[in-house]
């Protein structure tokens, strides 16, 4: 893996990134290429998840190009010198911000959705300067594999490559110095990443999850509501970072919500017998699923078939903190209700886990809105809606705590590969000498009025 980083330390050193014009001219040919290779990167992912077209369409491939029109007309924007005020005493002087790429960026990919997570990542690693390593996922090994020709049959090695293999290479590569690493996963892993950059001393972004709240107030449009939070819980079969991963029902639209959730999935139709229904990625992710459905509170599907690696939608009813399902995050078509009776009650639910990556809350009530913006620590999310908030390029996207370190999107991505270096520019044709001896109180008093000024 050593071989990687050097070539790339190499090319990154002759500056060839440096300049605004060569960083868009890749990112249009990223564009281009994703363009020109649908065709390709729908049949990959169709063999990894049975998705269909529409899907990789809306929820990968047209929120990388809107990300990378983003990145195209706002970069020069992002990279130029900012002007700082200059405080009395450095005058006459000018203070301004450069900002720098930090160099060659590991991005360590997640399989749920491999062409976003990959990509989105490596675009504000291209628009901030950097040179890139990416590593996508081998768990969707036919998506992998096409992410991995587009990059290498098209790109310096030296500027952007793509390394595929499984877990020992992921491992080797986080060992390496680089200037960057980005990884997107479990938070399990991430801690893994996170301690083998310690030991280089590397600045990381960790986009995690854990289990994402989602808040039914009793003052909701419902069928707005539930409509919105069913879409986005069992879309891509619920293996969503920022997918609702349980919801609090007030007690008394309880029953309501229910009965309009079952609706809702029946119109929706999200039902295995769809030939567009997505898979469960693999075996072992399918029998960690199954298991978390207890028959007793299953209320509303949980047919698991093997075969097919396919779980019906589910929905269990009255479940309480200490069922399977409420312990570590679901990433699975399974949908926990719990009914609470007041909101004092369900912030304490959501502060009794981890920080989550996503809270939703759906209400007409500002004051129950005010509370669970302000009360509630998470990475982002959303007030009468579901998962949408990542389709806004403008929103910095990360997590808090457990969920995760630091932010990308638009100007957030660009930020997240670059140092931002900080400098006083003053002339020599004044020199007032209060700095130097000898130290008079006149001096003292001199100085104190101007920084005080």
């Amino acid at each position: 893996m050593i071989e990687y980083l050097k070539l790339q330390q190499t090319f990154f050193e002759q500056r060839t990134t440096r300049p605004i014009a060569y960083r868009i001219q890749q990112l249009k040919r990223l564009k281009r290429l994703l363009k020109e290779n649908e065709d390709e990167f729908n049949k990959a992912i169709y063999l990894d998840f049975k998705k269909s077209a529409f899907d990789t369409t809306t929820t990968e491939l047209n929120l990388l190009y809107s990300e990378l029109d983003n990145a195209i007309a706002h970069v020069t924007k992002w990279a130029t010198i900012q002007a700082k005020k200059t405080n009395l005493i450095n005058l006459p002087g000018r203070s301004y911000v450069i900002a720098e790429p930090l160099g060659v960026s590991l991005i360590i990919g997640a399989w749920n959705y491999p062409y976003l997570l990959s990509f989105a990542p490596a675009i504000a690693a291209i628009a901030a300067g950097c040179c890139v390593v990416l590593k996508p996922s081998e768990i969707p090994e036919n998506s992998s594999k096409a992410i991995a020709t587009l990059v290498n049959d098209n790109f310096d090695p030296g500027f952007f490559v793509v390394a595929e293999g499984g877990a020992k290479v992921a491992i080797a590569l986080t060992e390496l110095p680089f200037n960057k690493i980005f990884f997107t996963g479990s938070a399990t892993v991430g801690k893994l990443v996170y301690q083998a950059a310690a030991k280089n001393v590397v600045p990381v972004t960790l986009e995690l999850g854990g289990k994402s709240p989602a808040i039914l107030d009793k003052s909701c449009n419902l069928k707005t509501s539930v409509r919105r939070l069913i879409w986005a819980k069992y879309l891509n079969a619920g293996q969503t970072c920022i997918a609702p991963d349980y919801v609090l029902v007030h007690s008394s639209i309880y029953n309501k919500a229910l009965a309009q959730m079952k609706k809702e999935l029946d119109a929706q139709q999200h039902d295995v017998a769809n030939s567009n229904y997505v898979q469960i990625i693999n075996a072992k992710n399918y029998k960690r699923l199954c298991g978390l459905i207890e028959t007793d509170k299953r209320v509303y599907g949980g047919i698991c078939d093997l075969q097919a690696r396919t779980i019906s939608p589910t929905i269990l009813s009255h479940v309480s903190m200490d069922d399977a399902c409420m312990q570590d995050e679901i990433f699975g078509p399974i949908l926990p209700l719990i009914s609470y009776d007041t909101l004092d009650e369900a912030i304490a639910i959501i502060k009794s886990k981890p920080k989550p990556l996503a809270c939703y809350v759906f209400t007409s009530r500002n004051e129950i809105k005010k509370r669970v913006l302000e009360e509630v620590s998470f990475g982002g999310g959303a007030v009468n809606d579901a998962v949408m908030h990542i389709a806004n390029g403008d929103l910095p996207f990360g997590g808090v705590g457990h969920s995760g370190i630091g932010s990308y999107h638009g100007a957030s991505g660009f930020r997240a590969f670059s140092h931002y270096k900080s400098i006083l520019d003053k002339p020599t044709w004044l020199e007032t000498g209060l700095k130097y001896f000898p130290k008079t109180s006149l001096k003292l008093r001199i100085i104190r009025f101007i920084t005080n000024l």
